[in-house]
């Protein structure tokens, strides 16, 4: 875990409450020794990448904190279009730390929780083992529960670490921890999404937004000059110049699920125009290749 890490980056110097709230974050990997039988594809591996970040701050600017984590979550689910559910964790059988700590994790991590106005549900004897934790699922098209982002509050670790800072009477006092991750682990927030969509991503998400077609080799100068034009324009596209049938280069395309083909014929090559085509099957009319740039940004730009 990247905990300790940033602990020992916190404690490479004097801290003063001026200094609060320090947020450290990273891509770091993270490995798990999961049993054989449990490992599926992206959604459980024994070696993965989270979005790990962890914000040391004074215990007054904790609610702020957890809130701000809260708005995080929500404001990156509605990119992406998920609906979530959340759960608070709570103490373990096996745990560190007073019962005192505990309690007042507990209390930081409820109280922020009702005052979203979410509903949110409490798992016992769940949380870490230093800490109670909210719990993020998401819920796929199938309505399955993916647990993704996750917000942990942890009074523990900064005592056993003895981590300080100079409040501002002069005192030395212990800041709180809280790990946070949006994500979670990468590859599996991957593997849902390709679920969720069916691989059919959103033209923003798309890795390859559009792929340029030609019906014969005598469009291959054409071809090549919009595909140029495209790709400087910013957008993720792909030429299929092969002397194969178009209908085969069009099934090909549909199976990789790219949002738009741009076929070009002699007709194209005439009018300086290509013919865009969804993967459903639906034909646009032919464009400019600059109003198809302008057509692709606009559409980009209203999920913006």
């Amino acid at each position: 875990m990247n905990c300790l890490a940033h602990m020992m980056i916190y404690k490479s110097q004097l801290r003063s409450y001026r200094d609060l709230p320090q947020r450290y974050f990273e891509l770091g990997t993270v490995h798990r020794h999961e049993r054989a039988g449990v490992l599926h594809g992206l959604l459980r591996v024994r070696c993965f990448t989270q979005d790990d970040a962890h914000i040391l701050c004074t215990p007054e600017q904790l609610d702020g904190e957890i809130k701000g984590v809260l708005k995080f979550v929500s404001d990156v689910m509605a990119i992406f279009g998920f609906d979530y559910e959340m759960e608070l964790s709570t103490r373990p059988e096996k745990s560190i730390g007073s019962d005192e700590d505990w309690e007042r994790a507990t209390a930081a991590l409820l109280g922020a929780l009702k005052d979203t106005g979410r509903p949110f549900e409490i798992n016992e004897g769940d949380g870490a083992f230093y800490g109670p934790k909210i719990d993020i699922k998401l819920r796929d098209c199938l309505d399955r529960r993916w647990q993704c982002a996750t917000i942990q509050c942890d009074f523990t670790l900064p005592e056993r670490f003895d981590l300080t800072y100079v409040a501002s009477d002069g005192e030395r006092k212990r800041p709180v921890m809280v790990h946070r991750v949006i994500l979670g682990s990468i590859e599996r927030f991957i593997g849902v999404l390709i679920e969720h969509f069916a691989g059919n991503f959103p033209l923003w998400l798309a890795p390859v937004q559009a792929v340029v077609l030609t019906v014969t080799d005598n469009q291959i100068p054409y071809a090549q000059e919009v595909f140029k034009q495209l790709r400087a324009a910013g957008i993720r596209v792909q030429e299929d110049l092969r002397n194969e049938k178009l209908n085969f280069k069009i099934r090909e395309a549909q199976l990789q699920k790219i949002p738009y083909m741009l076929v070009i014929g002699d007709k194209e090559v005439e009018q300086g125009t290509v013919t865009p085509r969804y993967r459903d099957g639906k034909n646009l009319h032919a464009m400019q290749p600059e109003e198809f740039i302008s057509f692709v940004e606009s559409e980009v730009k209203a999920h913006k």
